[in-house]
C-alpha cells in the first residue's frame, strides 16, 4: 500500500509538514486527528479538504479522531480571521456538536474492524480546569516571544479591530488538546487548513516540553477556484452538509456548476475515484466540454457520500424537472429551491384550490389578461407542475398543491411562475 503522504500529494491535499520524518513514520501505523469548530450545526464544503485527509488515512489503516472544539468553540480560532466574532452559548455548543457528529459519520467509519474512527469533545477535559490551574499547568510552557511571533497573531495585531486576550490564549488550548490526545490515544499527528500552523506547532512543542517524544503537523492547501475564491462558497453563501440549511439540490448544483478549469482537480480532491478515471474525464472534458461529464461525475459523487442514494437521485430528479420532467416525488423545499430565482406569488389557498387555471394564471401575474391566459391554454403552452393544462374549464385540485404550500405553473417551455398558497 502507497505511504498516505503520496496520496494526497497526487491528489492535491498535501501542502506541508513538520518534519520529513512524518513520512517514514506513516509506513507504520500512527494516530492522527483534526479538529472541527462548532461555530455552527452543521458543517460546510469548506471543510470537505479536512474530512477528506481523515479518510484517506483512515484508508491506509491510520487511527483518526475528530475533535469536536466544545471548549474552544466557546472562543473561537482567531487563525484566518480578521476579527472575532459572537461567542457561542453553552447551549448552542452542544447542538452544535450535535450536527457535527451526524455531518463526519457519512465519512467516516466508526465500526472499523482494526481502525474505528472516534470523536471526542475537549470539553470533556478542559472543563476540569480552573483557570489558575490552566496557567500553572499549561501557561507557564508558553513563551510571549513565540506566541506574539505567530502569524495568525501578528497579522490580528496590526489590524484596526486588535485581539482580544481569549483569543491570544486559544493556542495554548489547541495545543493542550495535542497534548492530551498524545497521552491518552498516543496521537502523533495533527492535520489542518494552512492557517492552523502556528497551533500545531504550539501543540508539538507542548508535547516536546512535557513528555519528551516527537509529534507532527501537517496541513492542507487552501483551496480556491479557478477566480481566486475560496472554495465552499456559492454566490457568497457557505454551503452546508445538513439539508435543512443548503437544500440537496443546491449541493448538487454547486458541484455541477464548477467550472472546466477546476473540474479535474476537485475529482481528485473531493471523490475517491481513481486517478486513472479522472484522467480519462479531464479528457473527456477537452474532447467533448458541452457534455460536462467531469462535473456530472463529481456533482453525483460527493452528492452520494453526503445525502445517499435517495438524496442523489432527488437532486437529479430536481435538475430534470428544469427541462419539463415529473415533479412527482419533490417537496415543496425542493421545489422552492429549484425555482429559487424566478417569479413567485403569495395567493390565499381559496385563491387557488378549486379555481380554473386560467384565472390563476391571471392573478398571479404570469398572464397579462384572461385573453392571453385562452389563448395559452388553446395552443398547449400553459402548464401546472409541468402537467400540459387540458382546457379551459380545468381547475387546480387540492393535490396539485404541493405540500400544500407550492403551485408551479410554466408558460411554454422556461417560462416558470411559483405560486406561494398562503
Amino acid at each position: 500500500m502507497k505511504n498516505v503522504i503520496e496520496i494526497l500529494k497526487e491528489r492535491g491535499l498535501f501542502e506541508n509538514m513538520t518534519s520529513p520524518d512524518l513520512q517514514k513514520a506513516l509506513d507504520g501505523t500512527v494516530t492522527v486527528y483534526a479538529g472541527f469548530d462548532p461555530s455552527s450545526d452543521s458543517l460546510q464544503a469548506g471543510n470537505f479538504v479536512t474530512i477528506m485527509t481523515l479518510c484517506h488515512f483512515q484508508r491506509c489503516g491510520h487511527k483518526v479522531i475528530a475533535v469536536a472544539g466544545g471548549a474552544t468553540g466557546m472562543i473561537g480560532d482567531p487563525s484566518g480571521k480578521s476579527s472575532e466574532r459572537n461567542l457561542l452559548s453553552t447551549e448552542q455548543v452542544e447542538k452544535n456538536l450535535a450536527g457535527i457528529r451526524e455531518n463526519l459519520s457519512r465519512f467516516l467509519d466508526f465500526n472499523h474492524p482494526t481502525a474505528p474512527a472516534k470523536i471526542v469533545n475537549n470539553n470533556d477535559w478542559m472543563k476540569q480546569f480552573t483557570f489558575i490551574e490552566f496557567l500553572r499547568d499549561v501557561g507557564k510552557h508558553f513563551r510571549m516571544g513565540t506566541m506574539l511571533n505567530k502569524e495568525s497573531v501578528r497579522t490580528r495585531l496590526e489590524s484596526e479591530s486588535g485581539m482580544s486576550f481569549a483569543e491570544f490564549s486559544y493556542q495554548l488550548l489547541q495545543a493542550y488538546d495535542f497534548l492530551k490526545l498524545n497521552e491518552t490515544e498516543g496521537c502523533t499527528l495533527q492535520v489542518g487548513g494552512s492557517d492552523q500552523w502556528g497551533n500545531i506547532t504550539a501543540g508539538i512543542d507542548l508535547i516536546r516540553k512535557l513528555r519528551g517524544v516527537e509529534a507532527y503537523g501537517m496541513i492542507t492547501p487552501l483551496v480556491c477556484d479557478s477566480n481566486g475564491q475560496k472554495f465552499g462558497k456559492s454566490e457568497g453563501n457557505a454551503v452546508y452538509l445538513d439539508q435543512r440549511k443548503t437544500s440537496v439540490y443546491d449541493f448538487y448544483q454547486f458541484f455541477i456548476r464548477t467550472t472546466d478549469a477546476d473540474a479535474a482537480r476537485y475529482l481528485k480532491i473531493f471523490t475517491f475515484l481513481p486517478l486513472e478515471e479522472i484522467a480519462a474525464l479531464e479528457q473527456e472534458l477537452k474532447t467533448s466540454p458541452e457534455k460536462r461529464a467531469a462535473q456530472a461525475r463529481l456533482a453525483e459523487e460527493v452528492t452520494r457520500v453526503v445525502h445517499g442514494e435517495q438524496g442523489l437521485q432527488v437532486a437529479r430528479k430536481a435538475s430534470a424537472v428544469l427541462f419539463g420532467e415529473s415533479m412527482e416525488g419533490l417537496c415543496a423545499k425542493d421545489l422552492l429551491s429549484i425555482f429559487a430565482n424566478v417569479g413567485s406569488t403569495a395567493l390565499p389557498r381559496d385563491k387557488v384550490a378549486g379555481a380554473q387555471v386560467l384565472d390563476v394564471a391571471v392573478s398571479s401575474g404570469l398572464c397579462k389578461s384572461k385573453g392571453e391566459a385562452r389563448r395559452l391554454i388553446e395552443s398547449g403552452g400553459l402548464y401546472v407542475n409541468n402537467n400540459r393544462v387540458a382546457g379551459l374549464q380545468t381547475a387546480v385540485a387540492p393535490a396539485d398543491i404541493v405540500d400544500g404550500q407550492v403551485l408551479v405553473l410554466r408558460s411554454g417551455k422556461k417560462t416558470y411562475h411559483i405560486i406561494k398558497v398562503v
